[in-house]
């Protein structure tokens, strides 16, 4: 997801982000407004990732994010 994805689905993005990353808090999330990297620095930052992990986290939560949910029969 690029940076502009994130940035315009920011707020629909924030309820699952404090629930994939329950440590952020909402002054956190004030902080980073749907940028990418400042997510990625606050998730080495609060869980002791290194980039690569961090980076790897938040492509497969967004990668989740962006799956169209299965249709029911």
């Amino acid at each position: 997801m690029n940076e502009d994805i994130l940035k315009s689905q920011w707020k629909q993005l924030r309820g699952p982000i404090k629930q994939w990353w329950s440590v952020l808090t909402d002054a956190d999330l004030d902080k980073i407004n749907g940028q990418r990297d400042l997510l990625i620095g606050k998730l080495q930052e609060k869980y002791g990732f290194t980039k690569e992990q961090a980076m790897h986290e938040v492509n497969d939560r967004l990668a989740q994010f962006r799956q169209p949910a299965p249709m029911s029969r």
